[in-house]
């Protein structure tokens, strides 16, 4: 199990970098809530990671803080919600809005998450409600080495326009083109980076 990892973000493509760790590039997807505390490329970070092991595929997953990756690794165990779906789960909702959302029954919040219908909300209300009581008992953990503010936008390199780059982005997380498309034109503002396009057009969608 690969648990954490610490180096050099070569390329930030949302929702995905990749890390340089002594020469070795890994790419590491992440919710996007953790997506937004990364520094610039060619800085420095340390991530929790989860590492996921399938019969086509080897996929890294990372995050900033351990709650986080927690709460993955609490959803990926519910029926019928895999890494990619509980991904974009955390993307649109903070663990803390999730945990509340679950905990009070929301079910009209669970099910604007792209691939989360009624019937997998209601299951996850119902599989993960003593489940999440858990999460109280983790001890929140000082930043990780390189990773920013909450509150802070550092600008993406852009090898593509902004818009276009978030765009990708919610489709990687499982929305429809027309979806994605129309909710970054919604929120879009001049001279906004990829990331404050995503995140707005996340919110846009809660």
């Amino acid at each position: 199990m690969i648990a954490q990892l610490s180096g050099i973000i070569l390329e930030k493509i949302p929702p995905e970098i990749v890390l340089d760790v002594s020469g070795v590039g890994y790419e590491i997807q992440l919710p996007m809530t953790s997506f937004y505390q990364l520094p610039d490329e060619n800085q420095k970070v340390t991530l929790f990671t989860h590492f996921v092991v399938r019969e086509d595929a080897q996929l890294l997953f990372g995050f900033v803080d351990r709650i986080e990756r927690s709460l993955f690794r609490i959803l990926i165990k519910a029926n019928g919600v895999g890494p990619k779906l509980a991904c974009t789960i955390l993307s649109g909702m903070s663990a803390q809005q999730f945990v509340d959302a679950v905990m009070h029954e929301d079910i009209t919040a669970l099910v604007k998450m792209p691939g989360v219908g009624k019937k997998t909300a209601e299951r996850l209300v119902v599989e993960l409600k003593d489940k999440l009581n858990d999460l109280e008992n983790i001890k929140p953990m000082a930043p990780m080495q390189g990773v920013v503010s909450a509150t802070t936008n550092p600008i993406l390199n852009k090898k593509v326009s902004a818009t276009e780059e978030a765009v990708s982005a919610l489709m990687a997380l499982g929305y429809k083109r027309n979806q994605a498309e129309t909710s970054v034109k919604k929120v879009a503002i001049e001279d906004a980076s990829s990331e404050q396009l995503i995140r707005e057009a996340l919110k846009s969608m809660v």
